[in-house]
């Protein structure tokens, strides 16, 4: 996964099968921030297991440093969501218009 190539003409006929490719964008963007509100909570909850013995003036904290690098280097949130849809796991449902009156 550490390249981001995506056929953008595969992703477009992929997903006029299910709808608007507008509506497929609305889905993945919906994902990617699921993603990373879920890559965010799993990065404070290993931060705030690091002790810190020292000050933050008197210099850089290496166990934080080094979490936050391992973090750094996860694939973006959206490239991640762009796969599922496009591996087929995920799925969306389009609501149906309900004529009221």
């Amino acid at each position: 996964m550490s390249t981001y190539i995506v056929n953008p003409v595969v992703v477009r006929m992929k997903e006029s099968a299910k709808g608007s490719i507008y509506q497929s964008i609305v889905a993945m963007g919906l994902r990617s921030r699921q993603i990373n509100d879920n890559i965010k909570t799993q990065l404070s909850a290993r931060l705030e297991n690091v002790e810190t013995d020292q000050d933050e003036s008197e210099g850089p904290n290496f166990d934080k440093m080094a979490i936050s690098r391992e973090f750094d280097q996860l694939a973006k949130p959206t490239f991640l969501a762009m796969k599922e849809i496009h591996d087929g796991l995920l799925s969306f449902r389009i609501p149906e218009k309900t004529d009221k009156v």
